[in-house]
């Protein structure tokens, strides 16, 4: 394997929400999760890193073909005085247009280890189907 083949580890800054984007509906920072997607005849699969959050901290809405994540990162323990930090403690937001090629009603979230894991079904009219040939 070459030099340019090797992937390097690299630190890599949480992406801020821009104030600009509109006022938030949150107090505090909000961060954009990374999110890796994948997609099969079946399905699209959402892989959004959310480090920090707990199940019972996460909320997905859909509307108006806008499916919406928004996560709840709590704070250091009241009993701890924070000495030194590299790590700024904030939330999650990020939207994503859906089409009429999900369907909705079937959508699926999971959560392990801070990883969001959202399954959208696609409608069965968007789903690949072969056509018989009649002779």
């Amino acid at each position: 394997m070459t030099d340019k083949e090797k992937k390097e580890l690299e630190v890599c800054k949480k992406k801020q929400i821009e104030k600009s984007r509109g006022e938030p509906t949150k107090e505090g920072v909000m961060y954009i999760p990374d999110v890796d997607i994948a997609e099969n005849e079946e399905s699209i699969t959402l892989y959004a890193d959310l480090p920090g959050v707990q199940p019972g901290g996460v909320d997905i809405d859909v509307r108006e073909g806008v499916l919406t994540l928004t996560a709840k990162v709590d704070a250091y323990p009241e009993k701890q005085q924070l000495v030194y930090q590299e790590y700024e403690v904030g939330g999650y937001q990020r939207r994503f247009t859906i089409g009429e090629r999900i369907n909705v009603e079937k959508i699926n979230a999971r959560m392990n280890n801070g990883e969001l894991t959202l399954t959208l079904p696609k409608a069965e009219n968007q789903k690949p189907r072969k056509i018989k040939i009649e002779s």
